[in-house]
């Protein structure tokens, strides 16, 4: 599906994705974990109701216990839902998304992450939300 996108498009719906999570997060609408949801479905599965972005409420501030971060299980709620049968794929890119994630922040606790405050969440959400889609668009086929 992707496979055709010139590498600036692809860097446009990845900015794109990033930037829509940014917007739902700093709307105080949605906490970390919805907004990346969100987007993400926004973009790969527009035909998914609204609603189901609800059942990442949950996830938000570390699930409310503060260990994982709740934009990384926003993302991995987003992997099932696009790749929705395809269970290896999921667990690959879920994979790919926390290695990615531990490089950028070192931990995936959100605790951690906002020990000094959660100033840092708005831009982390919008990061976590174009890996997703960089992920996603580097999965063939989608």
């Amino acid at each position: 599906m992707f496979s055709r996108l010139a590498a600036g498009e692809i860097n446009d719906v990845v900015a794109r994705v990033g930037a829509r999570a940014d917007a739902l997060f700093r709307s105080g609408k949605m906490n970390c974990a919805e907004a990346v949801l969100a987007a993400v479905r926004e973009r790969f599965s527009p035909e998914t109701p609204d609603h189901v972005v609800r059942l990442a409420s949950g996830f938000g501030g570390g699930s409310a216990s503060g260990c994982l971060c709740g934009a990384v299980s926003g993302g991995t709620i987003a992997f099932g839902l696009v790749l929705s049968g395809d269970r290896k794929a999921v667990a690959k890119l879920t994979t790919d998304l926390h290695t990615w994630f531990k490089a950028e922040y070192r931990t995936t606790c959100c605790r951690s992450i906002t020990a000094n405050g959660k100033s840092g969440c708005q831009a982390l959400t919008a990061n976590v939300a174009a890996k997703v889609a960089e992920l996603l668009m580097g999965h063939a086929p989608l």
